[in-house]
């Protein structure tokens, strides 16, 4: 080494890409071990007003370091090897508590890692701890019992999101260059938005989640509707990095010497993509803060070159796909509610007007259909996909909101059904903020956010959704318009210098 540690602020280091960490350590720049004490002393330093990282492995991550640093003193390589990383709660991890922020659960210690989790492992990461996550990870905040609240570091009175809040409050504070998150209603994507991040939500089924499992309950193969695991990080580049290190199908299941090769993306330059561009949505509104960035974006893609085109008959009706996917979400969600509460739920149901068609009515109904309705429901999913599908013969992305705002106000009242969410002045419904999360939800698209801009003291970010297993397809195009207008800006505070930050 040409340097100790100690001259090492860590703000060298926190922002710089897993690229750009590991070609570090291949030049001993910096040893793996002094770049793990740097994230460490950061997280010490700066986490108890986020509370970001509440699962910490310190003893762990520096043996782990100075494991890769013997590696790469014997010439061995691999992708990330020595670059430390954060995970969100809900991964097992051998040794380390998985809660899903349930009390019932707060001594439950995994025996073994997650599938995602061992494939980062093998490409060298050194795993610093776990990030906070909301009670079931079922709200766009990152709050429970045992852990507490996550701040966001743009403003700590607003929630990072969730259920990913706490990987993407670590990465906008720069405690390390990626993580790995979860979504099954914008628990990937909010996140990233809210916080100026990026993140990918991978077609459904693309990632194998093995171990990505409720506590107590055994780490099975398959997959779950609608829900998907995925990358977080800084750049697209690390997003794509990471998730050519984690897809692929699970070793344990059927079909294991099923290859994955994904499909190249469809176009190279930015100017030669044909992007449809979604503004507003016919049951909820967008904020100036989401929306304005996003118009902004749509004028520079204009003078770019791109064809983009804001109307297309091919476009399925979002309000019925809405609908329909929040009776699909809650039937995956309400799956482990104890019966009392499913009966509970059934009466309350009972009592919803036939004429109601909210979502939150819909998302009612949901947790209580039965098999016969589901089917129903799944039958009429199959015709979007093929709606979807004639769309992407004509189009390569769609560019629409991650969410109605940005990051709003802490608000922990229960129970979320009677939560508002004010977009300009006006209240809506707390949960039919699902509606954005929904287009590429509901029939398995990939789907990638990046931030565009800060508008009044907040990030706020694109929603960039594909073809189905294209997920090359909006990753390119989200880098391409990263490298073309600008990409991730860390809050006011946090890149500074001094050994503390």
């Amino acid at each position: 080494m040409t340097e100790t540690s100690s001259s090492h602020p860590a703000a060298r280091w926190a922002y710089r890409s897993a690229r750009e960490l590991a070609q570090s350590l291949l030049k001993k720049e910096i040893s793996a071990l002094e770049l793990t004490d740097q994230f460490i002393a950061r997280i010490e330093a700066l986490d108890d007003d986020l509370n970001a990282v509440p699962v910490r492995d310190f003893a762990r991550a520096r043996e782990a370091a100075k494991a890769a640093d013997a590696a790469l003193a014997r010439g061995e390589r691999a992708p990330l090897l020595g670059v430390p990383v954060t995970i969100k709660e809900s991964y097992n991890i051998a040794g380390l508590p998985t809660t899903w922020g349930a009390s019932a659960f707060k001594d439950f210690v995994a025996e073994e890692d997650a599938l995602a989790v061992t494939r980062l492992k093998s490409a060298g990461a050194v795993i610093l701890g776990k990030t906070n996550v909301p009670l079931s990870l079922g709200d766009w905040q990152s709050y429970n019992d045992i852990h507490g609240a996550t701040n966001n570091p743009w403003d700590k009175t607003r929630t990072p999101g969730g259920s990913s809040g706490g990987s993407a409050a670590a990465l906008a504070a720069g405690f390390g260059p990626l993580s790995l998150g979860s979504d099954i209603g914008g628990s990937l994507r909010v996140p990233a938005h809210f916080c100026g991040v990026c993140a990918h939500k991978p077609t459904h089924g693309l990632v194998a989640s093995r171990g990505h499992t409720p506590p107590g309950l055994p780490a099975l193969p398959g997959t779950v509707d609608l829900a998907v695991i995925g990358p977080m990080a800084r750049s697209v580049d690390d997003l794509i990095l990471s998730l050519d290190l984690i897809a692929g199908p699970d070793e344990a299941a059927e079909g294991r010497g099923y290859l994955l090769s994904l499909p190249s993306a469809r176009r190279d330059k930015l100017s030669e993509f044909r992007v449809l561009f979604i503004a507003e949505h016919p049951l909820l509104p967008t904020s100036a803060g989401v929306g304005a960035p996003l118009e902004l974006l749509s004028k520079q893609l204009v003078a770019a070159g791109v064809d983009v085109k804001r109307e297309t008959r091919l476009l399925p009706d979002l309000a019925a796909s809405a609908r329909l996917y929040v009776k699909l979400l809650n039937a995956v969600m309400s799956a482990r509610l104890p019966d009392n509460r499913h009966e509970e739920m059934r009466a309350a149901v009972a009592k919803i007007p036939a004429h109601d068609q909210s979502l939150t009515a819909e998302l009612a109904r949901g947790g209580v259909m039965s098999h016969r309705e589901w089917l129903r429901a799944d039958f009429a999913r199959q015709g979007l996909k093929q709606q979807w599908g004639a769309l992407f013969r004509d189009f390569d992305v769609v560019i629409c909101p991650p969410a109605a705002t940005q990051a709003f106000q802490h608000d922990h009242s229960t129970p979320q059904e009677a939560r508002k969410l004010t977009v300009d002045g006006k209240e809506v419904p707390y949960l039919d903020q699902l509606a954005w999360a929904e287009l590429a939800t509901n029939c398995g698209l990939p789907a990638t956010v990046i931030p565009l801009r800060v508008a009044e003291g907040l990030p706020s970010g694109v929603q960039i959704i594909g073809p189905h297993l294209e997920d090359r397809t909006p990753l390119a195009f989200a880098r391409a318009v990263e490298r073309e207008f600008g990409g991730f800006v860390a809050p006011p505070g946090y890149a500074s210098g001094g050994t503390a930050l």
